[in-house]
């Protein structure tokens, strides 16, 4: 399939139907919510398997809700009937959102584009448009019907763009980047809290498209510029947010442009990172999904620390690692191929393998890149490995973890001894031990939101957590532990901070305000 197979798209400047497109959508319940009370959990649930079956059998009745899914979420056609009441049919055939199925003089309608409804953080019903067949479904689903030979598709809603936007920190700002808009997701999301959106990408398909999402969701238009990372801004031009959602996967040459950067190895999310510093407004943030190569005889730490620009705190989550085999499976299904020759995909796998050996390359990692820019003298890079899970959206938690960074920074022993402390909400203590034994062996603190962390402490580290309500300063805190245990208070005190400085860093304590 080439690339002009591709569906001619909607037009992107009559904001008018896409109004009148958007009130019909709402009046027919053609919502997250409507959605998912039509189809039912388990058919909900299926589509984002890109499995369609059980909600085709979900849409055999007569209702303009299920015309409309089966019209824009399932590419079926659907008779002129049966939505003539209900949608704007004369203008969405002329600006390009329906065609006629059977040709100029047919009956049936079908849509040029997929249209998924999708639930915005404050409840906002938002419309995400993608190329048809790609509204849905992640790795697994987007490289049927053909679309593994087409380069320019674009495609809807996965994990990695929901992954993305519950990341990313949401405080109004003046100004924010989308790289790599794609359908536009990462874009609608920063219209709610930034004045001014600017979204690029190399592909000039995903920028018609990003423009249609926008006005499909009632949004603002974004400025939308062609080109490949930061190509298309101008010399000096800084944002207050830089979003991307790159196309970070390691592979052999670039066949599909939504997920191959066409750079050796993890070079295009090297590069993004390195690019942001200079493109960030001081306190701005910079998030990013990327892949990070493991290399023989490298820490894969050290390797992510290198790539953090001057000037910038850093905070970088691995939170899977697959081996070669693995990752070369998994994109080689995400493109389709092993429905196809058996030949040919054996020859794929292997040029996957070889590039890998070549670069010494044994396993990939997947995770989260968040830049805060800062002036401090000495910056603050944190990488960790956390498979775990966690409580989406978690933007709160990464703006609370730079903030909790420049309190420390801020303080001394002294200082932070003379604060006081609260235990942060929904933690709560476990004690392990065996069965009736007088102490336990260890105690750990766990969260119960946000990353959901759990750390160890000593006795002392729990009694003090215990306690800490914001009416005590720490100081005074740790002179009544030492007087329980019988301990020197100066002793205690001398060695107490650093336990103190980890339960503030990782979330389980906060100053008291």
């Amino acid at each position: 399939m080439s690339d002009s197979s591709l569906s001619a798209l909607p037009a992107s400047d009559r904001p008018d139907v896409a109004a009148r497109l958007r009130d019909a959508l709402l009046g027919a319940s053609f919502t997250a919510d409507g959605l998912l009370e039509l189809l039912g959990a388990p058919a909900y649930t299926a589509l984002a398997r890109s499995e369609t079956v059980p909600a085709l059998r979900a849409t055999r009745g007569e209702t303009p809700l299920e015309a409309l899914v089966r019209l824009f979420l399932l590419q079926q056609p659907v008779p002129h009937a049966r939505v003539a009441d209900v949608l704007p049919v004369d203008a969405c055939l002329e600006s390009g959102w329906l065609v006629r199925a059977g040709g100029d003089f047919g009956d049936d309608l079908a849509a040029t584009v997929d249209v998924r409804p999708y639930g915005g953080p404050a409840g906002e019903d938002w419309f995400i448009v993608s190329d048809l067949g790609c509204a849905v479904g992640g790795a697994g689903g987007s490289g049927s019907n053909g679309r593994q030979a087409n380069t320019a598709v674009v495609l809807g809603v996965g994990g990695a763009s929901t992954t993305l936007a519950g990341l990313t920190v949401r405080t109004p700002v003046a100004s924010a980047l989308d790289l790599g808009t794609g359908s536009g997701i990462q874009a609608l999301h920063a219209a709610q809290h930034a004045t001014r959106v600017t979204a690029t990408d190399l592909n000039p398909r995903a920028l018609h498209i990003t423009a249609l999402t926008l006005a499909l969701s009632g949004a603002p238009a974004a400025d939308l510029r062609e080109g490949s990372l930061f190509e298309p801004l101008k010399n000096g031009e800084t944002y207050d947010l830089i979003v991307s959602n790159p196309p970070f996967v390691i592979s052999p040459g670039a066949r599909l442009t939504y997920r191959d950067g066409g750079m050796s190895g993890d070079d295009l999310c090297r590069s993004i990172v390195q690019g942001a510093g200079e493109r960030l407004n001081e306190g701005g943030f910079a998030q990013f999904l990327a892949n990070w190569q493991h290399v023989e005889g490298e820490d894969w730490q050290d390797r992510l620390r290198s790539w953090v620009p001057r000037g910038c705190d850093a905070w970088i989550v691995q939170r899977e690692v697959q081996d070669i085999t693995q990752y070369a499976e998994l994109w080689l299904r995400d493109a389709g191929d092993h429905r196809g020759d058996v030949a040919e995909y054996q020859a794929r796998y292997d040029t996957w393998l070889d590039e890998f050996e070549a670069r010494k390359v044994k396993a990939v990692g997947f995770g989260w890149i968040t830049l805060r820019k800062a002036s401090a003298a000495v910056p603050s890079i944190t990488v960790e490995e956390w498979p775990h899970p966690v409580e989406q959206p978690l933007g709160d938690t990464v703006r609370a973890h730079f903030d909790r960074l420049d309190y420390l920074r801020a303080r001394d022993d002294a200082a932070l001894l003379a604060d006081h402390f609260k235990l942060v909400d929904e933690v709560v203590q476990e004690q392990i031990g065996m069965p009736g034994a007088e102490d336990p062996e260890h105690v750990v603190l766990r969260q119960h939101r946000g990353m959901r962390r759990a750390t160890q402490v000593d006795t002392v580290g729990a009694g003090f957590a215990g306690v800490c309500d914001g009416s005590l300063s720490a100081g005074r805190i740790l002179d009544a532990i030492a007087q329980l245990m019988g301990e020197d208070p100066v002793l205690l005190r001398d060695r107490t901070p650093r336990q103190i400085r980890l339960l503030v860093e990782l979330g389980f304590l906060e100053p008291a305000r």
